[in-house]
């Protein structure tokens, strides 16, 4: 028999451009839903909201920095807040000296607690369609932004013997001194009408008033506060020859008969007993200290108007005293961290105690035991830790927030 061969034969197909075009367009498409379901699953947008506990229109707590403490009105249980929570009516929120909130109210207005102050939510309801706010500052200073609100919405600060409606698209800032009992309105957006005594005044953009007394005091111009010039923020300052460095504080012009307050402080918080200077009625814009030693510093000004008006305090700028010569290197060990809701991730490790522990704008100094606990707020899946000592040291980690694993070094 004659020995039989199988044959293959291959045909070629001729593949029209516009199926390749196809083709890679549902790459692309299965690349971006396995990406984008990555990031959904990373961020727990599917995780469902646990709302069982949840009163109908509370508020939320949305934000917060330091510490804050919720004190419940029905149990009187206080709460150190460490995840985003529900507001109730009949709430206070308290922040210390490093503490901040922001809180959303039902109508979608913003409310911005400021540290050292106590504000009481009085009403967060709905009626009719219309939505009801009532929040009662007590001590302390509360920023609050509104957008397009419905016309039979109410929104109102009560400060002192003051109730204060915000419009929609408003930014508004409340201060209040329990001691002086005191109160100002600053308006730096839209407008306000704010009753005292029975009589009502429209306070408008970029206008001040004050209540004192159970009256409320003439309107005037808005005053600002000053604008830092040096040293910049961020900015470094060698100490050259071991004795401290000297450092000229500088600031712009903020309009004639204008007084400032300047302060200068080893805390971020100008904790009073971390001030160095604290000078007021100065007249001129700048201001000199001598033997700095190596560190970080803080200084903030305000301004003081003929009239009385005093502005808020500017953003603190921060700036380091470093010596010329460095080479310590730090070592970090047992990192974790913690998501405690949302974006809000809590870092913590051991290191070597009196470092400052820096990311995201945020820093806190590790304890006699070396240990550091740092809260931060991102949206990404890691972060620069940066450490460093009064010499002028640095070292700094990217960790990962998912793993607690370092990526690398710089």
């Amino acid at each position: 028999m004659d020995q039989k061969y199988r044959k293959y034969y291959l045909d070629w197909w001729k593949v029209r451009k516009s199926t390749i075009s196809a083709l890679a367009a549902f790459t692309l498409a299965a690349l971006v839903i396995g990406v984008g379901g990555w990031f959904a699953l990373r961020n727990s947008w599917f995780e469902p909201q646990d709302t069982s506990d949840l009163p109908k229109d509370a508020a939320r707590i949305i934000s917060f920095e330091g510490d804050v403490r919720v004190t419940r009105a029905a149990t009187r249980e206080t709460i150190l807040v460490t995840k985003q929570i529900h507001i109730a009516a009949g709430d206070t929120i308290q922040t210390q000296a490093d503490g901040k909130a922001v809180v959303q109210m039902i109508d979608g207005s913003v409310y911005s607690v400021r540290p050292n102050s106590t504000v009481v939510i009085r009403d967060n309801s709905s009626l009719f369609g219309g939505r009801n706010v009532r929040v009662a500052l007590d001590d302390g200073q509360l920023n609050v932004r509104t957008d397009q609100q419905a016309e039979s919405t109410e929104n109102i600060v009560e400060m002192m013997d003051s109730e204060t409606q915000l419009r929609p698209q408003t930014d508004a800032s409340f201060n209040t001194d329990s001691q002086t009992m005191s109160g100002e309105i600053r308006i730096s957006r839209g407008s306000v009408e704010t009753t005292v005594g029975g009589m009502k005044t429209t306070i408008g953009e970029n206008e001040f008033a004050a209540v004192n007394n159970g009256k409320l005091s003439a309107k005037e111009q808005l005053l600002t506060p000053p604008k830092q010039a040096s040293p910049a923020n961020l900015s470094q300052i060698v100490d050259n020859n071991g004795y401290g460095a000297g450092v000229s504080f500088i600031w712009e012009d903020n309009g004639p008969g204008a007084g400032y307050h300047l302060q200068v402080s080893r805390s971020p918080f100008f904790a009073s007993d971390s001030i160095l200077v604290d000078r007021a009625s100065l007249i001129n814009r700048d201001f000199k200290l001598a033997g700095l030693v190596p560190g970080t510093y803080y200084w903030r000004l305000k301004s003081t108007a003929g009239s009385g008006q005093t502005s808020v305090w500017s953003d603190p700028w921060k700036f380091n005293v470093v010596k010329r010569e460095t080479s310590t290197a730090f070592e970090v060990a047992d990192w974790s961290v913690e998501r405690v809701g949302g974006n809000i991730f809590v870092i913590t490790g051991r290191t070597q105690r009196g470092l400052l522990v820096r990311s995201q704008g945020r820093e806190t100094y590790a304890a006699a035991d070396g240990i550091f606990r740092l809260q931060i707020s991102t949206p990404l899946s890691e972060a620069a830790v940066e450490f460093a000592d009064d010499k002028g040291n640095r070292a700094g980690f990217v960790l990962s927030l998912t793993t607690s694993s370092i990526i690398r070094r710089f």
